[in-house]
């Protein structure tokens, strides 16, 4: 992960993902599982927090924009567009640019994605497909990269579902959840397993050491939120004396409806942070 840092698509149905996440990817902002979602636009300034390990790099910046619209009645839907420049040293730059589209059945039965990347002067390399879930199976079927049908464990969940379960299990007062994610990112065909971390309730009465647009909004302010790390494995990757690292991790505080804030990306070869430079609330149809 040195030459480039893309937020996966669940993640950002994560957290921005957010909480990356459809997604945090990710990856950052969805919402809660007994309160509607909260549709909005968010603009996360990316920049380098510290770089470590043999493939140090010496500079990162970027950005991150985000919509959100939908309802349970009609699925979410999630556009994301990040925009990051790498330097390496020596005046190697790398710029990527990673553009998103998904739709969620409320329900977790189907979801639809396109991914497009491109990594300097480089072809797009879009990722196109559907995800069908059918009793205690899940039938993906790819347009691209190549034309392909195969079928995934049940159990595994769509961005939107992996927020709905981690804001589940806040209010529920647990610390871990554990959970296999598919989101359409790689090659169309990965599944990450995840791990969750929650934090003890921020009530928003409480004080804010760094407010940003978020914490400002009127519909926001009375709002609980919680601190989460997520950490992606890989799930096809053997594990050394008996522990694996993860792929990247990402850190923000979730709020009860989804929005998510204060962005920390760990690719394990440096860090960056995303804080909210623009947030915006956008009109929803409410259900019939």
């Amino acid at each position: 992960m040195a030459s480039s840092f893309p937020i996966p698509v669940r993640a950002l149905a994560l957290s921005v993902a957010a909480t990356l996440i459809s997604g945090f990817a990710g990856g950052p902002a969805l919402a809660g599982a007994s309160g509607p979602f909260l549709a909005h636009q968010a603009l996360y300034e990316l920049k380098l927090v510290k770089s470590r390990g043999t493939n140090a790099i010496s500079g990162a910046r970027g950005r991150i924009l985000y919509n959100f619209s939908g309802s349970a009645c009609e699925g979410y839907t999630s556009e994301f567009r990040q925009v990051s420049e790498l330097d390496s040293g020596e005046g190697k730059l790398t710029l990527s640019d990673l553009r998103s589209r998904s739709w969620e059945d409320a329900s977790g039965k189907s979801y639809r994605f396109k991914i497009d990347t491109r990594m300097n002067d480089a072809d797009s390399a879009p990722i196109d497909g559907v995800a069908e879930r059918a009793g205690d199976r899940i039938t993906v079927k790819l347009k691209q990269p190549v034309a392909k049908t195969f079928e995934l464990d049940g159990k595994i969940v769509f961005p939107t579902e992996q927020i709905k379960h981690i804001i589940a299990a806040a209010r529920e007062g647990k610390s871990v959840l554990e959970l296999m994610v598919y989101d359409g990112s790689d090659n169309g065909e990965k599944v990450y397993n995840t791990l969750s971390v929650i934090g003890q309730p921020i009530p928003g009465t409480r004080s804010i050491a760094s407010p940003d647009p978020s914490t400002a909004n009127d519909q926001m302010k009375t709002l609980t939120r919680w601190p989460v790390t997520v950490s992606y494995y890989d799930r096809d990757a053997k594990a050394k004396d008996g522990e694996q690292t993860p792929v990247y991790a990402m850190s923000f505080e979730l709020f009860e409806n989804g929005v998510s804030r204060a962005l920390v990306l760990d690719y394990n070869d440096f860090v960056i942070s995303g804080a909210m430079g623009r947030f915006d609330v956008r009109d929803s149809k409410p259900c019939k």
